[in-house]
């Protein structure tokens, strides 16, 4: 879109490409790591207790490095249409601008905190909405379609808000490849248009942060848990102690009854009645 001047592809298409691109990541490491992609999104898991600290630095690790290669493969694959466009002058802003091809920047309307608002506003919404999708408590989505369903989601958002800031709502899939094209020609003026560099990094993080305490305290703690159900409730009654217990008519001690000698011989010991054998079962 940006190398042929909106004649090629359109902001829609854009935005179907990263909702389907992250339904593809869900696909391929859902089994293997929850597929975490984004950096935000696993600080919140982390900090409500979701993920053990002791993998964020392993997962964001990941994160940085996948997206930093993806960054590197985007550029070669579209070198030579890149440097046709701009004639070998790399720029960050101005009609040439071809950098944001690989991380956000702030357009002329939109100030560096109204974009900071935006970002934490629509990360909000993403986190939001993955734990609503991924929850079994819930309304979740069918298992193995949670994927598809959040590929929707994040298309969704890019395509009805995500034109005021770009919707990085990632600093995963923002800060590396913004690394990238300043190794890569583009130079310092990738960190310095607008000052916004850092704000993919702190928005998103902060935004994911609240909307996972609003979907835990608004939603998934008033959530009514179902009654659980004894496997085998006939073993619970067996081992009951009845309500009232029986009475028993009083007799003497067999010892407090003169007994002949000759007779001793025809004395049986008198078995345990029903009612100490279920106590003594108890």
């Amino acid at each position: 879109m940006v190398l042929r001047e909106n004649t090629l592809g359109s902001y829609f298409a854009v935005n179907v490409g990263f909702g389907f691109g992250v339904t593809i990541g869900v696909h391929v490491a859902g089994k293997v790591s929850g597929a975490h992609m984004n950096a935000a999104v696993t600080f919140t898991n982390c900090a409500l207790g979701y993920l053990s600290w002791k993998k964020f630095p392993v997962y964001v690790l990941g994160q940085f490095l996948g997206s930093f290669l993806a960054a590197a493969a985007i550029y070669f694959l579209f070198y030579t249409a890149i440097m046709e466009f701009t004639n070998g002058n790399l720029t960050v802003t101005g009609p040439i601008a071809t950098a944001n091809i690989f991380a956000t920047y702030l357009p002329d309307h939109m100030t560096l905190w109204r974009g900071f608002l935006d970002e934490v506003f629509l990360t909000g919404m993403l986190q939001l909405g993955i734990f609503a999708i991924t929850d079994k408590r819930n309304n979740s989505a069918l298992q193995g379609t949670e994927g598809v369903v959040i590929g929707i989601l994040v298309l969704i958002i890019g395509v009805s808000l995500g034109m005021n800031s770009g919707y990085a709502i990632n600093p995963s899939r923002d800060l590396p490849p913004r690394f990238f094209t300043f190794i890569a020609g583009w130079g310092t003026q990738v960190f310095r248009a607008k000052h916004w560099w850092w704000v993919p990094v702190v928005a998103p993080t902060l935004g994911a942060y609240l909307g996972g305490i609003i979907y835990s305290v608004f939603i998934g703690w008033t959530i009514p848990r179902e009654p659980q159900i004894m496997e085998n409730p006939t073993e619970y009654e067996d081992h009951q102690l009845p309500k009232t217990m029986p009475h028993h008519t009083t007799t003497p001690s067999l010892a407090s009854v003169p007994v002949p000698t000759s007779n001793k011989s025809s004395i049986r010991p008198v078995p345990p009645s029903n009612d100490s054998i279920r106590i003594q079962q108890f």
